[in-house]
């Protein structure tokens, strides 16, 4: 499930943080699902127990997933009205790529037809 690229400039906790968060958003973990335990991802990995722990520590600071002392952790459900922070963060991120992108020569009706296909690709989001 987790596949870490060993040569690539980025942390591998990084590298794990990004993956588990596209295994949420993409709803291959589910909310309340149980993460696999630090050790032994660690083990599956081959890579050091605390290296998985500060992943894990990231994204729960991230609210990706929540922690239960003694028992794991698991995938946070997500609560549409506590996001105005992050969505706020994700809207100045995506008018950074359009600035970009027309920057590059793309036209606007370009770029309308791309986040169309993406919305399309992904259900066009949980809220419609």
């Amino acid at each position: 499930m987790f596949e870490l690229d060993l040569r690539s400039r980025a942390p591998l906790y990084e590298q794990l943080v990004d993956k588990i968060k596209e295994l949420i958003i993409n709803n291959v973990l589910k909310p309340d699902e149980q993460l696999p335990a630090v050790r032994v991802l660690a083990s599956e990995l081959t890579i050091n127990p605390n290296t998985i722990q500060k992943a894990y520590r990231e994204l729960e600071y991230r609210e990706y997933i929540y922690s239960i002392p003694g028992k794991g952790s698991f995938v946070k459900p997500a609560v549409p009205e506590n996001n105005t922070a992050r969505l706020q963060t994700l809207e100045n991120e995506l008018s950074r790529i359009v600035s970009e992108m027309l920057y590059l020569g793309a036209p606007p009706q370009e770029i309308i037809t791309r986040v169309k296909t993406q919305l399309a690709k992904n259900g066009g989001g949980k809220n419609g």
